[in-house]
């Protein structure tokens, strides 16, 4: 970590370890995209007959939220109370998805359930010989692309708008699965506080508080290459006035985050942890979750991407879809300080 910079996180210790014991008394509704992640995991016993294919003799599957159900989850692990609000398929991984919220203490009136199109279930299948590490061969994809009923739309919408008063952030987790449609779009830009988490179309969401694109995202966005200092600040002011959001927050992986201001003012955070990266998946939504629970907890913009960074930099160090929990993420920054 830069000298400077960890000069001034010392300084503002304190304060971070005060916003992330406020954390379980933030209130925050996501709407977003609810996907099951599926790890199928065998072992490799001989290639088929049939064709020149692997078989691999089952040892286990495990289930667990993914896509926007992922930011709603962490959400929950970080000590939130948290409203989803998303639709599932009336399949079986939409049953295992909603337990798998209901019991983790999410609040679930928001889902609601879609005869039309499955749940978003991504299947990634992996093996492993005796004598070597578990490596993913496939992953198997399942959704629709047709958009929901118009009356599906209206009904999300409706019940954003009736819970906007109770919550004190609204988080949109966009992974462009047809939940995010501008009808539920525009309900959610009525509260005041939106942290939006788009994989693409950021310019329909007009005037949020702050987008927190990772730079595929937001090179995407602004339509070139972001690969030095005068194209990243370019692609700040870009998105800002593409978005007219009062923040956007870059993330770039090993590089930390970039935070841009209306005013012009850009502050970079370099990455905590560079070395013990083994799975970036959900790493974004892990950013998210602890941002919106630090900027509803009366963070600064500054402050609430420090946290959000410090999340990310816990739950990379493990495979697969992963939360972090308030404690951990105090344990991380008091061994930060001591480093």
């Amino acid at each position: 970590m830069v000298d400077a910079f960890k000069v001034q996180l010392q300084a503002c210790a304190e304060r971070l370890m005060f916003l992330i014991d406020c954390f379980s008394r933030t209130r925050v509704l996501v709407v977003g995209d609810l996907t099951l992640d599926e790890f199928l995991t065998g072992q490799v016993e001989r290639i088929s007959r049939e064709a020149p294919v692997l078989i691999l003799r089952h040892e286990s599957t495990k289930q667990v939220p993914g896509g926007g159900a992922n930011a709603v989850y962490n959400l929950a692990k970080l000590g939130a109370h948290v409203k989803a609000v998303g639709l599932l398929g009336k399949d079986e991984q939409g049953r295992s998805l909603h337990e798998l919220l209901v019991v983790a203490g999410i609040d679930t009136q928001g889902v609601f359930f879609d005869p039309h199109r499955p749940t978003v279930t991504k299947t990634r299948i992996s093996g492993h010989s005796r004598q070597s590490v578990t490596q993913q061969i496939v992953r198997v994809d399942r959704k629709s692309e047709q958009l929901p009923d118009t009356d599906l739309q209206q009904q999300l919408a409706a019940y954003i708008y009736s819970q906007i008063d109770s919550v004190d952030a609204v988080v949109c987790s966009d992974y462009g699965d047809g939940v995010l449609t501008q009808p539920v779009i525009n309900a959610a830009l009525a509260h005041p506080r939106t942290i939006v988490d788009s994989q693409t179309q950021l310019a329909q969401y007009q005037k949020a508080t702050i987008f927190t694109p990772n730079l595929p995202e937001a090179e995407l966005a602004v339509g070139y290459q972001i690969d030095d200092a005068t194209t990243l600040a370019q692609a700040g002011k870009d998105l800002l006035a593409l978005t007219q959001a009062t923040h956007v927050l870059i993330t770039r992986g090993e590089q930390g985050m970039s935070l841009f201001r209306r005013d012009g003012v850009v502050t970079h955070i370099p990455a905590f942890n560079r070395t013990e990266v083994f799975d970036v998946t959900g790493a974004g939504d892990t950013v998210v979750a602890a941002l919106t629970l630090g900027l509803a907890s009366g963070a600064s913009f500054w402050e609430a991407a420090i946290l959000g960074n410090l999340a990310a930099s816990i739950v990379v160090r493990q495979f697969g879809t992963t939360t972090t929990t308030a404690l951990e993420m105090k344990t991380a920054l008091q061994a930060l300080l001591e480093e």
